[in-house]
């Protein structure tokens, strides 16, 4: 057991953290990783002990401003810690990593121990290692949505009809969420649209979004918004909806994973929380997303089907193009900005955005019953075409706490760097995973100002000289990264007639 004074550090590293200096630890039983007991007068709280030299002085105990939410302990305070009991679920995540099925007891404890903290990230990245390697079979999959709803708050509605469109991701610049929701609460669809931040792309909805107006909203305010807008724009994890998804997605992002049994809970266990009834889920396709081909695609959407079907949430699934990005813009700010745009001018805003945008929203307007079958579409677009979805825009960012910006007034990168064609000939090729990955060396979606602006896509005739596309970041040493990045992966490549010259010598 030791006695330390408590020392308060303004840290986040996405797990309870103890501090000690290493001269503590020598000739004890302690070690770093070591789950620890901290025990005050106020109570205790659970964490794992990292040692240091310099961070904390010796005697001294380091603690996360994370955990003043759970336990008061006030800074130079004697605090003791002892050695905490194993986590019940560690052999249950044995066992999935030997690709085993879990029954619900052991998926029900793993969830609530990553909801009350007593997996470390090392543990937690095992559990989603194994899911990735192993997978799961739909009534695992089933119980562990349930219970990632059950760890969290659940928003119920007055009006039966309460629709979402979800994205599975993977597209660079799929910002067609800021156009399909308008156009949905407009006509009086009920749709309350909450995101999850960016997992292995470049910008999430709620990135996007945060650019325009406040996304962290508490579940009161998201009501009052819906009552008035019929719709809103927000981050999940800004409500206490689902918590333990946003536990597990902190440690799938830095691995740019997203294994599927965790994919088909994370969505489906937020439909669940926030009382849906009624989702259509997109499912994009293509070289350099998430899924390669329209066979892997429906059996997917199969999945989400049959998981929705033991949910008791009706799901209906559509495979979109995602052989290249959405629109031109990618990264935080130039998608809000483009956007913008295309609601304010959708005959000259990129076709593929508009085309997905009134797609998805067409489906949900039928259901509804503001079209009949096969005139949703068309009514998407003359919501969009009218002004009415732009209105509608504007007053969601209002009621969620921001003001309506013209495009020009948002800001982007202080540096900039134009990459060109290096010949004549067309763009045969437009790497979504290598766009991807030169947006975030180049500081997206923490940097809010960083992305690629496209100006060529797939078919395009250019010239030696020609902007191929436009890299901003608000760090000049991460756009050097980036650009030395983008010309390693030559991710728009441009070729002529001449394919390969073959000769003997």
């Amino acid at each position: 057991m030791l006695f330390l004074n408590a020392k308060f550090i303004d840290l986040d590293l996405g797990e309870n953290a103890v501090i000690v200096n290493e001269d503590d630890l020598k000739g004890t039983s302690y070690y770093p990783q070591d789950r620890v007991l901290i025990e005050s007068h106020a109570g205790s709280v659970i964490g794992n002990i990292y040692s240091t030299k310099t961070m904390v002085q010796k005697g001294e105990v380091g603690m996360l401003v994370s955990e003043l939410a759970e336990i008061s302990i006030s800074e130079g305070e004697e605090v003791k810690l002892r050695h905490a009991e194993k986590p019940e679920s560690i052999p249950f995540i044995k066992k999935k990593m030997d690709g085993q099925v879990l029954n619900p007891h052991e998926i029900r404890t793993i969830i609530d121990e990553i909801v009350s903290k007593k997996l470390s990230n090392i543990e937690l990245s095992a559990f989603v290692s194994s899911t990735y390697i192993n997978g799961m079979n739909m009534d695992e999959i089933g119980e562990m949505t349930k219970r990632i709803a059950e760890t969290g708050d659940m928003i119920s509605w007055e009006k039966n009809l309460v629709v979402d469109i979800h994205s599975i991701g993977g597209v660079p610049g799929n910002k067609y969420a800021l156009l399909s929701i308008p156009i949905l609460a407009a006509a009086g669809i009920t749709i309350p649209k909450t995101s999850s931040r960016a997992i292995t792309s470049p910008a999430g909805t709620a990135d996007v979004m945060e650019v325009l107006t406040n996304v962290e909203l508490k579940e009161d305010e998201i009501k009052r918004i819906v009552k008035t807008t019929n719709g809103c724009l927000v981050w999940g994890g800004g409500v206490n909806l689902a918590p333990a998804d946003d536990i597990i997605i902190n440690v799938e992002r830095p691995v740019s994973i997203d294994p599927q049994p965790q994919l088909l809970a994370s969505v489906m266990a937020k439909k669940i929380a926030t009382g849906i009834k009624y989702s259509v889920i997109d499912i994009p396709v293509g070289k350099g997303v998430k899924i390669k081909n329209e066979a892997e695609g429906a059996k997917l959407a199969r999945k989400f089907i049959e998981l929705g079907e033991l949910l008791n949430i009706k799901v209906e699934c559509v495979l979109t193009y995602g052989g290249q990005p959405l629109g031109r813009a990618i990264g935080p700010a130039l998608e809000a900005k483009e956007a913008i745009e295309a609601l304010q001018d959708p005959k000259n805003a990129p076709k593929s955005l508009i085309e997905k945008a009134l797609s998805l929203a067409g489906i949900l307007l039928e259901l509804g019953g503001a079209a009949q079958i096969g005139e949703g579409q068309n009514l998407a677009w003359e919501i969009l075409e009218s002004g009415r979805a732009l209105e509608k825009f504007n007053q969601i960012i209002i009621e969620q706490g921001g003001t309506p910006k013209k495009p020009e007034e948002i800001e982007l990168g202080d540096y900039i760097e134009e990459i060109i064609a290096p010949i004549d000939g067309y763009v045969t090729d437009i790497n979504n995973t290598g766009i991807t990955n030169v947006v975030k060396e180049a500081g997206a979606p923490r940097d809010k100002k960083a992305g690629l602006l496209l100006n060529s896509k797939i078919g395009n005739k250019v010239k030696k000289g020609d902007v191929l596309y436009t890299i901003y970041s608000g760090s000049e040493e991460r756009l050097v990264s980036a650009v030395n990045l983008a010309r390693r992966v030559y991710p728009v490549k441009v070729e002529g007639m001449l394919i390969e010259r073959i000769s003997k010598f």
